[in-house]
């Protein structure tokens, strides 16, 4: 029988993070980097945020890989990318989304105003492309010897909108796509944790809301409605990744974890 420190080491590891240059993909970046893996933050930017957190992490242990996941003929090469830059695939973590923040014309507004353009465009990008990155990765996966999957869900995929947190502006409700697409993603992680078996686990994180700088007052009715009585931080999203990328999880596949500090068991 193992030990728990060696069923939560992931050296000799490999992984793939999707919208890794972003605060959630470079947390669990950081997260599986400090457990050993070597890590590829897949982004259509580069911020100075993944260096700034992975300054105690060896260079030769992560990687920016740069792609724009709206085009669909770089999609298709992703199996060729992630043999150049990582060599091999064990953990793949699709976390690249339009979210609730994203300044698109269409986007954040009231339903009425919602563009169907940018509905279609949410979809491509929060559900279409990890559909997409995933097939073409089955084959790289399949030659690992404990291949995972993690899809990041939201609990706006699970629950509808509180609007009265939203009522005063100053923090905008979410899409009806984004919610739709995150809500398909986490049924996708159920099927494909059944499709890609035995050999391919597939699993999902369902955040709540996390802390960067929030406003005083969304703060606090947020608060009043979360039994653990605050936001996530980011680091709070650091042990599921890697208890999901790790042995630690073998015998977990197609669960979509809540990680939202009790929101939705009210």
């Amino acid at each position: 029988m193992r030990t728990i420190s060696e069923l939560f080491n992931l050296s000799g590891r490999s992984a793939l993070i999707t919208g890794g240059s972003g605060h959630l993909g470079s947390t669990i970046g950081l997260a599986l980097a400090e457990c050993g893996a070597k890590v590829g933050l897949l982004d259509k930017v580069d911020t100075e945020l993944v260096d700034k957190k992975f300054t105690n992490i060896n260079k030769e242990n992560y990687q920016k890989i740069k792609m724009d996941l709206s085009d669909k003929q770089e999609v298709s090469r992703i199996s060729e990318v992630v043999k150049d830059t990582l060599g091999s695939l064990d953990i793949l973590v699709n976390c690249a989304a339009m979210v609730g923040t994203d300044e698109v014309k269409g986007w954040v507004d009231p339903v009425e105003s919602q563009s169907e353009e940018v509905w279609r465009d949410a979809l491509e990008i929060n559900l279409t492309v990890p559909f997409v990155i995933t097939k073409h990765l089955i084959s790289v996966l399949n030659e690992s010897s404990s291949p995972s999957v993690i899809n990041i869900g939201s609990i706006y995929g699970v629950l509808g909108p509180d609007w009265s947190l939203y009522s005063s502006g100053d923090i905008k409700g979410t899409p009806a796509a984004y919610a739709a697409s995150k809500g398909g993603l986490m049924q996708l992680t159920r099927w494909l944790a059944t499709s890609l078996a035995p050999t391919i686990r597939v699993n999902a994180i369902v955040p709540g809301g996390v802390e960067r700088n929030t406003p005083v007052r969304f703060k606090k009715e947020y608060e009043k409605k979360t039994p653990l009585k605050r936001l996530a931080k980011e680091e709070d999203i650091k042990g599921i990744s890697v208890f999901l990328a790790s042995d630690a999880s073998s015998y977990i596949t197609g669960q979509c974890i809540m990680v939202d500090g009790g929101w939705s068991v009210w």
